[in-house]
């Protein structure tokens, strides 16, 4: 089911005009998703990411002289001790943030029946949070998962982290043929960082399967422990086809991580086995769906080949008019 690379060089090519011209391809196609998502944030973001994402809290920031309408529960008594004359405390919001994109790196994101796969919608929803905090001077971290976390990118700031970050998407060769999404969540848990906006995007293939009542349960687990100190935001990226095989009869596909068979699998897609496979994935996509309004957290499902941009901004707008009542 994946789609050919686009990268295949004869073999009268040598390594390093091959690897040359893959590299350029790489630096295409991450200046696209820079200039793509800039132009998101830029128009329709900027606004509502600060209004959306809160910090911290309050912090003291200075002592001054009390005037008529201060709230008398400020008064800093010790100043006013010392002067004689009331005083009071001022304070200012931590806006600083950090946010944690926990990204699925498996095998089975370089399915792309469409203009692009997974992964590269992937990469430009990371872009797009990315870019949108770097732009409110808060810090950008990567945590990538198949069945373990393969990939740790510290927080920072700045444009040149976003893109590195960006191309570790793009890029990563998962080491694992299985995926676990509750490894990236457990691993989230257990950095002791502070208050997060974490980001959480997936295919969520298996993430809450029929047949393993443990591997459902630990992967609830982990979206609670992390919903409880953190801003937990799931995010399901999908291709029409892994949706709705068509019925082609007897076809051979290859093995992107399922079952750790490898090379090519005849299936059998007759009329009847394609409407049971769809009959499997409504029913997993929609445990998923319970589970998620069962924790009452926001989420949201992009599909390649539609406008992956729509449902962000609506998320956003969405959002921010919850924030506001």
């Amino acid at each position: 089911m994946a789609r050919p690379s686009s990268d295949k060089t004869s073999p009268s090519r040598s390594d390093a005009e091959a690897a040359k011209e893959r590299t350029t391809q790489l630096l295409r196609e991450i200046r696209r998703i820079e200039i793509q998502t800039s132009r998101l944030v830029n128009q329709h973001l900027a606004g509502s990411y600060q209004s959306v994402f809160k910090g911290q809290g309050v912090a003291f920031s200075e002592v001054r002289a009390y005037t008529p309408g201060d709230d008398v529960r400020a008064i800093d008594w010790n100043v006013t001790a010392r002067t004689g004359e009331p005083h009071v405390k001022l304070f200012t919001e931590e806006r600083e943030l950090t946010v944690m994109l926990v990204v699925d790196m498996s095998g089975s994101l370089d399915l792309g029946s469409r203009d692009y796969d997974k992964r590269q919608l992937v990469a430009r929803l990371a872009a797009t949070f990315a870019f949108s905090a770097i732009r409110n001077n808060d810090k950008v971290g990567l945590i990538g998962f198949t069945d373990t976390v393969e990939v740790f990118v510290p927080p920072r700031s700045g444009r040149k982290h976003v893109l590195a970050v960006v191309q570790q998407v793009l890029t990563h060769q998962p080491q694992s043929r299985a995926t676990r999404v509750a490894s990236g969540l457990e691993y989230l848990a257990r950095l002791g960082q502070r208050h997060t906006v974490a980001i959480l995007i997936s295919d969520f293939v298996d993430a809450v399967p029929e047949d393993s009542a443990d591997a459902a349960r630990a992967f609830e687990h982990a979206l609670k422990v992390v919903r409880r100190r953190h801003d937990l935001i799931p995010i399901r990226v999908e291709d029409p086809l892994e949706l709705e095989l068509p019925a082609l009869g007897l076809v051979a596909l290859e093995d992107l991580e399922l079952l750790g068979l490898g090379g090519d699998t005849f299936l059998d897609l007759s009329p009847r086995r394609a409407k049971k496979y769809r009959a499997r994935v409504d029913a997993e996509r929609t445990r998923l769906d319970q589970m998620l309004r069962k924790l009452s957290l926001d989420s949201m499902s992009i599909r390649c080949g539609d406008n992956w941009q729509q449902p962000l901004v609506n998320f956003f707008a969405r959002r921010a008019r919850r924030m506001r009542r």
